[in-house]
């Protein structure tokens, strides 16, 4: 039955995506493939293979955004885009990935998540032959060689090769978290946060190191233990000399150097050179106290504090080993004196 059923479905030679009718398959390659692209933008010149898709791209211009959640007010351009939105306050996630189990809103995020299983990587720069599995992922990657970085954050300067990235970093700035976990209502601001947070809770670690073949919930925490086995650490610090394995961890580092404080306390107005450092501090005013004792369910606010309490717990355990065995030495020595006298 089932290779009646696969001899039934058409794919694309190009993307491999499945159809069901030939007729689908043809309207695909033609609109997604084809170079053809006729409806063209009057105001910025972009072209379109769909005339739908170029009115759905007018109302950019326009400001035309007639669809309004019901639940937060916010408005779309688009009814598919403000349907998918109000998953968020459903919970709704109805697509599931057979493999892992794990759920989402949309069919076309469980395709790409379904890569992460079949390591199917279709879409290629040009330039480095470096390849992608999400188209959109290959179009950061170009800015890599363009170098440009059009979109300028107002608060702080910092510029961005996508809108959609600057539109995630101005909520450091505001401190706006639109994305809430339905398990734990820990809130997020960006969605990416969110989807890797939820790992914690489905215990996905689909990201495998081929050395030692330990496995992470995150691609950059594989990355950054794969430094452990190369030892390479290309990032130099201009100042002290210190090297780094990670860009990132040099950009950190050298504000060490400037006293930059760049992520600041809504509540209290205090600095910090890191967000990490941020986030931790926010525990003061929420009370939160993640990091629990499994000897005596004592909670504490940072991981550092929990390990100098467990330390207590071990000159505990040594000091009472210590006083058994001076006991029975003491028992021992008692023995011996009565056996000579």
């Amino acid at each position: 039955m089932s290779s009646e059923i696969e001899n039934k479905l058409h794919q694309c030679s190009v993307c491999q995506k499945v159809f069901k009718k030939k007729s689908c398959l043809t309207s695909h390659t033609k609109l997604v493939h084809s170079l053809e692209k006729p409806f063209k933008c009057s105001e910025c010149l972009k072209a379109f293979s769909r005339k739908a898709n170029l009115q759905i791209h007018q109302k950019l211009h326009t400001g035309e955004r007639p669809h309004q959640c019901s639940v937060c007010l916010k408005a779309f351009a688009q009814k598919s885009n403000l349907d998918n939105h109000q998953k968020l306050h459903t919970g709704e996630r109805p697509h599931q990935c057979s493999v892992c189990l794990n759920s989402f809103k949309r069919k076309s995020h469980l395709l790409d998540h379904l890569r992460v299983h079949t390591k199917e990587r279709p879409y290629q720069c040009s330039e480095c032959l470096k390849t992608f599995s999400h188209k959109l992922s290959l179009n950061k990657h170009l800015s890599v060689h363009s170098g440009e970085r059009p979109h300028q954050c107002s608060e702080c300067l910092k510029t961005f090769a996508q809108k959609s990235t600057l539109i995630d970093h101005m909520r450091v700035h505001s401190g706006k978290k639109p994305y809430q976990c339905p398990q734990c209502k820990k809130a997020f601001s960006r969605k990416s946060y969110l989807r890797m947070h939820l790992r914690v809770h489905t215990k996905e670690r689909p990201y495998q190191c081929s050395e030692c073949l330990k496995t992470f919930s995150h691609k950059l925490s594989l990355n950054r233990h794969l430094s452990v086995h190369s030892g390479e650490k290309p990032h130099q610090c201009s100042e002290c000399l210190e090297t780094f394995t990670q860009k990132s961890t040099l950009i950190c580092h050298m504000r060490v150097h400037s006293g930059k404080k760049t992520y600041q306390c809504l509540q209290c107005k205090k600095a910090f050179s890191r967000k990490s450092t941020l986030d931790m501090h926010m525990r003061v005013h929420t009370g939160e106290k993640p990091h629990r004792c499994s000897k005596c369910l004592r909670a504490f606010a940072y991981k550092s504090s929990l390990i100098c309490h467990l330390i207590s717990h071990a000159r505990k355990k040594k000091k009472l080993q210590c006083s058994l065995s001076y006991r029975r030495l003491g028992l021992i020595t008692g023995s011996l004196t009565s056996m000579h006298t």
